[in-house]
Parts: structure tokens; sequence; C-alpha cells
């Protein structure tokens, strides 16, 4: 059997459930394996041990009586530090709010405790889940970026510390961490998942979701968190679906688009090479690949987008921008001050914008299923004072379509590359199977990032 710490969320539950391991077991390994590489890779904002194995206790008493809370019962998790979570911290990596600690979980925190999770801490996230890096390295190597704003769950889900992690992503922040990190990243549709309990940054653009090994986890993870919550005016009333059995369906048959301009004009050549062979191997396994035209108003959309995101996040943090601005890291600070500036007139044209982006991009799903681009133009670039270019995954977030990425090799130095699937709104049955279907051509098999452990300073 794999080491506790190697087991994806499916497999660490299935032991529990058939009594082969203990939640305090899982939870114990997990908490070893943050010791050991927790100084050189700086995942979390803060750990909660004690609870998490009073917890784990907890649930292992109710399984021995015969209760089984949920599918993740016992399976150890990640939060990203900008949602709540009742009785911990949760300071969005910003002075501003050190120390606070809110009454109530997140709505996607508390469908992970009531579906069995246990919360092991929080992860890192650039401060308001903006551009200013964290602390975080990657975990593949510890020179490079992991990527943002989710930097801390896409480096803990690497290296093995949690099987699972929450992140958010109003721009690149789920989909560019995993695809350096070498992990599946999914942003559903926006509005599949709640918002209710997680600090905006632009509320129109921010989608909650998840990073995880495999594909097959990231399916488990939306049959747990989807579904309508009347908490947030902005929930879809759609049902939640066995995203896990459309898995399972096979590829034959699927159309999959390939966008005629600006992805692979920008991706570095050895980029562009991984894509190409992902693609020929599911043209192997019996998917049609063609290419499409993007809409006309898709570059319009990508300036449209910056000026809806720092509209957005100027409102939000005016209460605290205009006497506190110097406990704001430089870009965003430039970004508030930017977003400051912008008439009304200017944002309400920018979402006239995305409302004709969204009409030409779901035309797109009536000729494919799914639309494949590369993740990111180039593997995590080397350094930390950048999180990376999350150009390629901005235009997914701005339409609300979902999105994911699955690793499909490694570059000549050695970093993970991955691809990005895109599809229509809420049809996550679809862009699963696909995901599944890529996963299966590929041979990254059970890779895990295995970082040198160091007392480097935090």
């Amino acid at each position: 059997m794999a080491e506790l710490w190697e087991l994806t969320a499916r497999e660490a539950a299935e032991l529990v459930a058939t009594r082969q391991v203990s939640a305090r077991e899982l939870v114990r390994a997990a908490l070893d394996r943050a010791e050991q590489l927790e100084p050189s890779v700086h995942a979390w904002a803060r750990l909660d041990p004690e609870r998490a194995l009073e917890e784990a206790g907890r649930l292992d008493e109710r399984l021995r009586r015969g209760e089984r809370v949920g599918p993740l019962h016992g399976v150890p998790v990640g939060v990203k530090d900008i949602i709540y979570t009742r009785g911990l911290e949760t300071s969005a990596g910003s002075p501003l709010l050190r120390g606070f600690v809110p009454a109530e979980d997140a709505t996607v925190v508390a469908r992970l405790r009531e579906a069995g999770a246990i919360v092991l801490g929080k992860t890192v996230t650039t401060q308001f889940a903006f551009l200013d890096p964290g602390p975080t390295r990657n975990p593949w190597n510890l020179d490079h970026t992991p990527g943002g704003s989710s930097s801390g769950s896409a480096a803990a889900v690497a290296c093995g510390m949690v099987p699972a992690a929450l992140g958010t992503q109003t721009v690149g922040s789920i989909l560019r961490p995993a695809a350096y990190c070498g992990i599946v990243g999914l942003k559903p549709t926006y509005g599949r998942v709640s918002r209710h309990g997680i600090l905006p940054l632009s509320w129109t653009l921010d989608h909650p979701g998840f990073l995880v090994r495999t594909v097959e986890d990231a399916a488990l993870l939306l049959e747990v968190l989807a579904g309508p919550d009347g908490l947030d005016p902005a929930c879809a009333p759609h049902p939640v679906e066995r995203w896990t059995q459309a898995c399972r369906i096979g590829p034959s048959g699927l159309r999959v688009g390939v966008p005629d301009r600006f992805f692979s004009d920008r991706a570095i050549p050895e980029v562009r090479e991984a894509y190409g062979r992902a693609l020929a191997s599911l043209e192997g396994a019996g998917v049609q690949v063609r290419e499409v035209k993007l809409p006309r108003e898709f570059e319009a959309g990508l300036v449209a987008q910056r000026t809806i995101l720092a509209s957005e996040a100027a409102t939000f943090h005016r209460r605290w921008f205009d006497h506190r601005r110097d406990d704001y890291g430089p870009k965003l600070r430039a970004l508030l001050e930017e977003g400051g500036r912008i008439p009304a007139t200017e944002y309400i044209r920018a979402r006239q914008i995305r409302r004709a982006c969204r009409r030409g991009m779901a035309a797109l799903f009536g000729e494919v299923d799914v639309l494949a681009t590369p993740a990111t133009p180039a593997p995590a670039p080397r350094g930390l004072e950048s999180t990376g270019d999350p150009s390629f995954n901005g235009p997914f977030s701005f339409v609300g379509f979902p999105s994911v990425t699955v690793p499909v090799g490694l570059s000549q130095e050695g970093l993970p590359l991955g691809v990005q699937l895109a599809a229509a709104p809420f049809a996550e049955a679809t862009l699963l199977r696909a995901a599944a279907a890529l996963e299966g051509v590929c041979s990254w098999g059970r890779r895990l990032a295995q970082p040198l452990p160091t007392t480097a300073p935090r």
C-alpha cells in the first residue's frame, strides 16, 4: 500500500470507511509530512493540529458506532486563508485582518465538514488573493513560484501534505498554481459553488474551487461542495450531479476545440509541444480535435476584465484603503488606486462587453464539447517576486465558464506542464469526462513533488 500521505482523497476515504486506516492515522501522517516539508515549502499560514486530531478521534468513534458522516469521512484538507473557518484565524495574508477569527464557517467549509473532512489548517494566499506573493515555494523546485493566489493550497497538495485543498480563482488563481505544481485544479461555473463566507476580490469574477491530485477527486469534491445556497444570491439553483460517474464514461466521440489564436501564439515552444502531444494522444483515444474561431470580442474582454476587477476590488477595500494604504502590498495598492479612478460608465461598458463575450464563447460549444489550451504560457518562473502569468486562465474566469487543468508532463528543467480544458456553463459533467480522458492518455500517474527538507528562513 502507498504511504498514507500519498493517497488521493477517494482512496483515503475508502480506507477509513473499510476501517483499514483510522482518521487519526491519516491526520497524523499529514501533520508529519507537513512537519517535514513546511520549513522549505511554506504552504501553511497556520496549522491547527490539536483540533484536527480531536476531530479525527470523534470521527473514528462515530465510525465504530456505524456512522459514516459522508464521502470524505476522515480526510484531511487545507483551506485557503481568505475562506472563513469558525474559530480559526482568517487573515487573507494581510496585517489588516491579523487576529480575525470568524464566528462561522464559509458554506464550502461547512459542506466539507458535513461530508466528514477534517480541516488541517489555513493555506497561504497572496494578500487578499491578488498578485503580491506570499512565502510559499514550488515544491518541484524551491527556487520557483508555486503560482497564486492559491499558492499554499497548490503546494500542500503537490507534495502530499493533504490530498485536497480549497482555493479561489478571480483570474487564474486555481488553474495556474495547479499547472505549476503538477496537480488538478477545478474552477466550476460561476454560481455552481457558494461564495458565502469568502472574502471577495471581485464579487462578479470570484469562483470558489479546489486543488486535488486526480480528476476523480475533483468530481468527488464538486459533488460535496456544489448546490444552491440561499446565503449567496449568485449561487444557481442547479442540483448536484453524479460527476464521479461522468469520469468513467470514456473519451470516444468527444469533440475538442483548439482556439485559432492567442493561446498557442503566446506559449513557449516546449509548452506548445506538450500541448500538441496531449491533443495527439486524445485523437488516438477516439476524440475529435478541430480548430475553432474565438469570437471577435475576445480581445476586448481581456481589457474589460481588468476594469471590472479593479473597480470591484476598490469598492470592497474602500473601508480600509483610505486610512491604511501602507498595509497593502504594492501590486494590490496599485490595483486599488486604479480602480478608484475608473468612472461608472467605463465599468458598465466592461460588463456589457462581458455579456457579448459570454454569448460569443457559448456559441463555440455548439461546435465542440470542450476547448483545450495550454494551461500557462510557460512553466513556473524562477524567483518568488511574481506568481506567474494568468492570461490563459483569465478568459474563462471572465465569462464564468467551468475550467480545469490536468498535468501532462515535465519541462526540460523538470517543472510540471498542464493542459487547460473549458466547457459551457454548468457542463461540468462533460468537462470532467474530457479531463478524465486527458488524464488517462497522459503518463503523469501518481507523481508527487519531493522537495528537499531545509531550514530556510520563513
